[in-house]
């Protein structure tokens, strides 16, 4: 006999479910009470023929089945988000919502005014921000439009190439003043150095074309850009930051120029589906623009 699709509902709580722990978490997070929580599952479960939670001193914890389904079931609610925000405005209307990714740096040290301006020109649009050095996936409609640091390699996709910024090393002066100025990159090894934590695929990248860097030489550690940024600021340490935001504090000295340098590229991706949404095509080339001048202001 075939089974009869779940209603999008049971699988909204399901994902609150296995967010929460327990029926009385979701049923805070959705709204609900706990017996309709408790009935969404039920159903659920018997629909399936599947059991997706067993009962722990701790909660509901997911079965191994559950933990299989939720990726899927995070990809449905992506997709239904999607749709409401395309829906929320018409596709010739400046207003609705816009879902944007960005690198941590980026999203934080690079976009915020360029948003401002935009919302500025365009006040019936929502600009919904997601900080993320992974890559979201715009074919399952987990954002609206990227600004990545790599070249996009999925199809379906609209793409514009920015430019490249650079990365260089730096120090805040008062940390200098304090400190001898490394004259060499061995000199790091007796300095306070900032760097990453965990060699990630993009780090074992970097590393392979040659930069002499490794984890052992790092004072402080981690793999928040954003905290890497905050030390190199206190005067700390010696790290590395984008040429464009370090010129914005005069306190921020760059070292080793001639040693070390990274370009790394600049685009703004969307889903070539977005195109005919007039706000999504507003906020492409608005950010294409202003990231140009970025890029302009971050060449030596």
């Amino acid at each position: 006999m075939a089974m009869t699709e779940p209603d999008w509902t049971l699988w909204r709580s399901f994902l609150a479910v296995v967010h929460g722990g327990s029926l009385s978490a979701a049923a805070r997070t959705l709204g609900l009470t706990q017996p309709t929580l408790g009935r969404h599952i039920a159903e659920l479960e018997a629909t399936l023929g599947i059991a997706l939670f067993t009962r722990s001193p701790d909660g509901l914890k997911p079965t191994a089945a559950a933990a299989d389904l939720a990726p899927e079931a995070e990809a449905m609610a992506a997709t239904a988000a999607s749709l409401l925000r395309v829906a929320s405005g018409e596709s010739q209307e400046v207003r609705g919502a816009i879902r944007l990714t960005a690198s941590e740096i980026v999203g934080a040290e690079v976009l915020p005014s360029m948003l401002g301006t935009f919302r500025e020109d365009h006040p019936g649009v929502t600009t919904e921000l997601v900080l993320s050095n992974f890559t979201e996936d715009l074919l399952r409609r987990h954002a609206d439009i990227a600004v990545r640091m790599v070249r996009p390699t999925q199809g379906a996709l609209v793409a514009r190439r920015i430019g490249t910024t650079r990365i260089g090393l730096y120090a805040h002066r008062r940390y200098l003043e304090a400190h001898r100025v490394p004259a060499t990159m061995a000199d790091l090894r007796h300095h306070a150095a900032i760097g990453f934590d965990t060699e990630t695929p993009a780090i074992r990248a970097l590393l392979a074309t040659g930069i002499p860097f490794s984890r052992e030489i790092f004072a402080f550690r981690t793999d928040s850009d954003l905290a890497g940024l905050a030390m190199i600021r206190a005067g700390i340490g010696v790290g590395a930051c984008q040429v464009g935001i370090a010129r914005r504090n005069p306190d921020l000295v760059r070292v080793l120029a001639g040693d070390f340098a990274i370009d790394l590229e600049i685009w703004v991706v969307m889903h070539q589906d977005l195109r005919p949404i007039r706000r999504m095509r507003l906020m492409f080339d608005h950010l294409a623009d202003q990231l140009s001048t970025y890029v302009a202001s971050s060449r030596e």
